[in-house]
C-alpha cells in the first residue's frame, strides 16, 4: 500500500508541480505589472470607459513591446535607437548592467542567435574521453589556422543548466563529430542537465 502511494505521488508530482508553478509566475506576472502600471490605468480606465480589471496592464505592456518592435525596425526607429543605447552605455551604472541584460534578451528571445548556431556538434571537452555538446558557429580565422597549421572551426560550448554562458572554442575539424541533433534538442539536454535526452 505504502508502496503504490509513493509511486502516485510522485507521479502526480511530477505532473502537478510544473502547471502550479507556471500559474503561479503567471500570477507573479499580473500582480508585478499591476503594482508597476495599474495605479495609473485604473483610474484612467474607469474614467474612460467605467471599468477595470487586474490583467489590463499586461495587455497594455504587450501593446507597448509590439509598439516599440514596430518602431525600432524601421530605419527611423532603428537611427533613433542607436543614438540611445550610445548615450546609455556611456553612464556609469548603466555601462555594467545593460550589456549583460541586452545579451540575455537576445539569447531568449532572438531568432537570429540561435540561427547563428550552424549545427550541434560532440567534441572531446574537458579532457580525452569525456563527450560534451557544442555547436558550431563558423569556421576559425585563416589566419589562426594558418599559424596552427591546423583547419579550426569556432565551436561554442555552452554551461549547464544555464546556457546564456560557455566558452568559445576553436577546435581541430578533424576531432569534431557533427551529429543531426536540432539546436532546440541540445538546448532541452543541457538546461536539464542531461535528464531531458535527445530525439
Amino acid at each position: 500500500m505504502l508502496k503504490h502511494f509513493k509511486k502516485y505521488f510522485l507521479s502526480g508530482l511530477v505532473v502537478f508541480l510544473p502547471m502550479a508553478l507556471t500559474v503561479y509566475l503567471f500570477v507573479l506576472a499580473i500582480n508585478f505589472t499591476d503594482g508597476l502600471v495599474g495605479k495609473y490605468l485604473q483610474p484612467y480606465f474607469y474614467e474612460n470607459f467605467g471599468f477595470y480589471f487586474r490583467g489590463i496592464s499586461i495587455l497594455v505592456g504587450v501593446f507597448l513591446i509590439v509598439s516599440v518592435g514596430f518602431f525600432v525596425t524601421n530605419f527611423l526607429g532603428r537611427k533613433v535607437y542607436d543614438f540611445f543605447e550610445k548615450l546609455l552605455v556611456k553612464l556609469p551604472f548603466f555601462r555594467q548592467v545593460y550589456p549583460a541584460i541586452k545579451e540575455m534578451a537576445i539569447f531568449l528571445f532572438s531568432r537570429e542567435r540561435l540561427s547563428s548556431f550552424r549545427q550541434v556538434v560532440l567534441l572531446e571537452y574537458p579532457r580525452k574521453g569525456i563527450y560534451s555538446f557544442g555547436f558550431l558557429t563558423n569556421e576559425s580565422a585563416q589566419k589562426v589556422s594558418e599559424a596552427t597549421k591546423v583547419e579550426l572551426c569556432n565551436v561554442f560550448v555552452p554551461s549547464a543548466p544555464g546556457p546564456l554562458t560557455g566558452f568559445a572554442l576553436m577546435v581541430p575539424k578533424k576531432e569534431i563529430i557533427f551529429t543531426d541533433i536540432t539546436v532546440e534538442e541540445a538546448f532541452k539536454f543541457i538546461v536539464s542537465g542531461g535528464v531531458v535526452n535527445p530525439g
